[in-house]
């Protein structure tokens, strides 16, 4: 079964926006914990969503408390990954595509701050920092190939 999502890179002048994920929302809470990874804001697609353009703006408010953000595009491009057996296993979730949009910030950052369990930090960094901290190599590639 594919796991549908949606992500964005989110920008504000020369800079994207991070956030630090220590929890994976598929999971319970006992089960879910990680080290703690850098990632763009992403997730799943909920059936309250009336449209991915709703659901990426759900979700940026979700992982980073504002509502501050200007939608640039969607990409054509997704980032695919297929899940460990175990995880597969837990979820029933064997794939996963997240649609990916670019997003501008528009707010002073005042309103950024992690809102829910699944993130702990929400920092704006420069392209290469970002290169260095994402965790997965397919969200590294697919932000050195588009940006």
């Amino acid at each position: 079964m594919i796991r549908n999502a949606v992500g964005a890179i989110v920008f504000q002048g020369e800079e994207y926006l991070l956030v630090h994920k220590v929890k994976r929302s598929a999971l319970k809470a006992s089960e879910g914990q990680t080290k703690g990874e850098w990632d763009f804001p992403k997730g799943g697609v909920e059936d309250s969503d009336e449209n991915l353009k709703d659901a990426i703006l759900r979700e940026l408010a979700e992982e980073t408390g504002s509502a501050e953000y200007r939608i640039i595009k969607q990409l054509q491009e997704k980032i695919c990954f297929d899940f460990d057996r175990e995880f597969a296993k837990k979820t029933g979730w064997s794939r996963q595509e997240t649609v990916m949009f670019v997003v501008e910030y528009v707010g002073d950052r005042s309103d950024l701050k992690a809102e829910d369990s699944e993130i702990n930090e929400v920092e704006f960094v420069g392209r290469n920092e970002a290169l260095e901290r994402l965790a997965h190599e397919e969200s590294k590639a697919f932000f050195a190939e588009v940006f």
